[in-house]
């Protein structure tokens, strides 16, 4: 990635704000003209792939321009805002934030594509130092984005006192949290597999959020005095989500299999270990450990994948099957649609992924989120069961190969060893791409997911690997 500076040293130009993106929409100015800065006061806030993103000034100096209006599409590259004279500091060239590339896949014997662990450099912009992509910090200061910084504001933390486990010792959101509920900010055990590629999240329906917390509808945009018509212009997460969802229906080919699991057992173990835990739990997390066994069996791993293909229709298209199952979870928010993931989930125990999910779904929800938690989904689930209805037609989060929808459980009349008893049904629906999944791979799959919700619940507590 192209690194970017403006030949006055007066004027900022908008850095890269992350892997691939080009352009990023104009949410707030925090700064006026005539206003003087110190050296990373926040510039503006800016959205880009459905990260909420606050761009630092590199200098101290006083704002004599701001090139864009709240609500325009800025280009990478193009000036930000300039500055009066000449600074107390020199201006800094413009920080680029280039998440390192990912080692080349190691095909296993299996024929999955296996990379080396490599950490995305983050989504804020600031000063790159040879340890640290994208925060900077004075001495006996951590290094952290502002949404982790302020994250760490929110839950009373001093974060200068936390030990970082990111690149350079940056300070990164698991951090915080460690640290709030008490637990050591330590590496984990096992280091993650990284995501396949960096590429922006799409988005899909549903929420993952528990039936009980269902969020209220959304209130509609008011009519001004005199019109009976509003006119809402694509923008933010919903110009992504319309790009994303337009994106899939054009190149993937969808199929669905729809079906029913009894979980009378499943909601019974359920509430037991919610008793012990103390821990709310949903369906949720138990659907997800099971695609996740389902995901790693050998037979079933081109559903475990991706595609990686060209515009140029004379280049080669290749399927990308994973080791690692990172799933990710379609969430409603108050700025649209978003899918955090829960990576290695084929690792974790289901109450590791029901916290987990609870987690990426709230920092989704407060646009704390990276912009490296909505990336690298090998798998997605759609939730739409939290809202209403059963069956559903989702569309593939592209350029995975196949989403999960999970309806609202019911109870009805069910037939066991030829007799009649009130079970309680759990709707899923799974979509495939054609191209890559065939019809029986996803209708045993999806066989193979039921069998473990209604026949084997107790196997989906630990992980599905060591």
């Amino acid at each position: 990635m192209a690194h970017h500076k403006s030949a006055d040293p007066n004027i900022f130009i908008l850095p890269d704000l992350g892997e691939g993106v080009h352009e990023a929409e104009l949410i707030k100015w925090r700064v006026a003209v005539g206003q003087k800065v110190n050296e990373h006061d926040i510039l503006a806030e800016m959205e880009t792939d459905k990260a909420l993103v606050e761009v630092p000034s590199p200098r101290t100096g006083v704002i004599k321009e701001l090139h864009g209006t709240e609500g325009e599409i800025l280009h990478v590259g193009n000036p930000l805002v300039s500055y009066e004279g000449a600074g107390t500091a020199a201006p800094a060239a413009p920080t680029v934030v280039a998440a390192p590339k990912p080692a080349a896949p190691e095909p296993s014997s299996n024929g999955s594509a296996h990379a080396e662990p490599v950490e995305d450099a983050g989504t804020v912009v600031g000063q790159m130092s040879a340890s640290a992509a994208g925060v900077s910090a004075a001495p006996g200061k951590a290094l952290a984005t502002p949404a982790v910084r302020r994250l760490a504001r929110d839950l009373g933390l001093d974060i200068d006192t936390l030990t970082g486990t990111g690149i350079g010792g940056r300070v990164l959101e698991k951090d915080v949290r460690n640290a709030a509920s008490g637990a050591k900010a330590a590496p984990a055990a096992r280091t993650p597999t990284p995501a396949p590629a960096a590429r922006p999240a799409p988005t899909f329906v549903a929420s993952s959020a528990p039936r009980a917390a269902a969020p209220a509808p959304k209130p509609a945009p008011s009519f001004p005095a005199g019109q009976d018509t509003v006119r809402v212009p694509f923008r933010g997460v919903r110009r992504t989500i319309a790009n994303r969802l337009r994106e899939s229906v054009n190149r993937a080919v969808h199929f669905n299999v729809m079906d029913e699991a009894d979980v009378s057992s499943l909601d019974s173990l359920r509430k037991k270990l919610g008793a012990a835990s103390g821990e709310k739990l949903s369906f949720l997390p138990f659907v997800a450990s099971a695609v996740a066994r389902v995901l790693s069996r050998a037979e079933f791993r081109a559903m475990n994948a991706t595609v990686e293909e060209s515009d140029n229709k004379d280049a080669d298209a290749f399927i990308i099957q994973h080791r690692a199952v990172h799933i990710g979870i379609a969430t409603d928010t108050d700025s649209g649609l978003m899918v955090p993931v829960i990576r290695d989930c084929d690792a974790l125990g289901v109450l590791e992924i029901g916290r987990q999910i609870t987690a990426v779904a709230a920092a989704a929800r407060s646009r704390t989120i990276p912009r490296e938690q909505l990336m690298g989904s090998t798998f997605t689930i759609s939730n739409v069961g939290s809202h209403a209805g059963r069956f559903a037609t989702p569309i593939i989060n592209y350029p995975e190969v196949a989403i999960l929808a999970v309806g609202r459980a019911r109870h009805a009349p069910v037939v066991r060893h030829g007799g009649l008893f009130v079970g309680n049904l759990l709707p899923l629906s799974l979509a495939c791409d054609h191209r890559v999944v065939d019809g029986a791979t996803a209708a045993l799959a999806l066989a193979e997911i039921v069998k473990l919700l209604q026949e084997h619940p107790d196997t989906l507590m630990g992980p599905a690997r060591g």
